[in-house]
């Protein structure tokens, strides 16, 4: 078992942790009762056995559709509407369990019930393990873009069971490792080519014995930098290291690429970008995407979107200062750029058409 503490928060990382879950919950945020929150997928897999760990805890599951177009205001309205119908009040727990987009709407629902309920994170994607429920931000998308509406929301407690593992599709398996490289480019050049160098053999078994250690140092990556800046003031901007560009074309695809797959397209794209600029070393572009096609994962802006697309709706990204989009970008791998200027660099329209290109 690893465990990681974060702002009052414990990661459990350990094979069989979600049988262990009541006792998990008891301990971060004990309750009259629970609300389960999950989806049409995974709630049939594994919503039981979680039911099951919480004894004799009253649980009330709801259950959603996949996918990151149930990631709305009017899903969040619905899930908030049926816990009222339910009797719940502030004496409540919410359960997320599930991918990244159960997590994001879980945990907006639980910061905004009651003025805030506790919420703990049962992710059951790898993307959502290594990124997703660590750090508290929680919301949903608007036609103008992902994650605009939304709160921090610190969760009681993150429950990490590697097993579930075992069910999750190849593709989102691949999509998972996307952070996975992005927590080594930004932070851990060993975590970086200890984990290129492991790809392939995760990829063909969820099993494998490193994969309980990528997971938990990944997290500790992204919990330290979480440390340093929970309201994303400063350092914390590195963690979005091919978002910018990542958020735009997952929103242009109509979310039809995964949000893993659309993120390393972006640090593809980004890594670029950063040496055309003169804030990486050379050769950083070509590492990042090296381990981003090992993974399996698409590397190139997808021939049917438009340059000057994706360029306006990097301007509606949260990231976006005085109508122009700030990058997070590396120097090598191992180490970000761009310390003096609050950790994100503001490029020319002409230098991100380039890369686009």
């Amino acid at each position: 078992m690893r465990t990681i503490d974060l702002l009052g928060c414990t990661v459990t990382v350990a094979r069989g942790a979600l049988d262990a879950l009541g006792g998990l919950v008891a301990r971060a945020a004990p309750a009259h009762r629970c609300v389960l929150i999950t989806d049409e997928h995974v709630g049939p897999l594994y919503a039981a056995r979680a039911r099951a760990a919480l004894g004799a805890t009253p649980v009330t599951v709801l259950a959603i559709p996949p996918g990151e177009a149930q990631k709305t205001r009017a899903r969040w309205a619905e899930l908030t509407d049926a816990m009222l119908a339910a009797g719940c009040g502030r004496d409540t727990t919410v359960l997320a369990l599930g991918g990244g987009v159960v997590g994001d709407l879980a945990g907006f629902v639980a910061a905004t019930f009651m003025r805030g309920v506790p919420v703990v994170q049962v992710p059951t994607t790898l993307l959502a393990m290594m990124d997703a429920s660590i750090g508290g931000k929680t919301g949903v998308d608007t036609p103008a873009g992902k994650n605009l509406v939304g709160a921090f929301h610190q969760p009681a407690a993150v429950v990490v069971d590697p097993d579930v593992l075992d069910t999750l599709p190849a593709s989102q398996l691949r999509a998972g490792m996307a952070e996975a490289i992005k927590h080594g480019v930004i932070a851990d050049a060993e975590y970086f080519a200890a984990l290129d160098d492991a790809l392939p053999a995760l990829l063909a078994d969820v099993r494998h014995p490193a994969m309980v250690d990528v997971i938990a140092r990944g997290i500790a990556i992204k919990c330290d930098v979480v440390r340093r800046d929970e309201r994303e003031a400063g350092v914390r901007k590195i963690l979005n290291f091919g978002h910018t560009l990542g958020h735009a074309i997952e929103t242009e695809s109509d979310y039809r690429l995964l949000h893993g797959e659309a993120v390393a397209i972006g640090m593809v794209l980004e890594g670029a970008l950063a040496e055309r600029v003169g804030a990486a070393e050379p050769g950083t572009a070509a590492r990042v995407e090296a381990a981003v096609r090992r993974a399996a994962l698409p590397g190139a802006l997808p021939r049917d979107m438009a340059p000057a697309r994706i360029l306006a709706r990097t301007r509606g990204d949260k990231k976006t200062r005085a109508g122009v989009a700030e990058y997070a970008l590396p120097r090598r791998i191992g180490e970000m750029t761009g310390a003096a200027s609050g950790w994100s660099i503001r490029v020319s329209d002409d230098d991100v058409m380039a890369v686009l290109a």
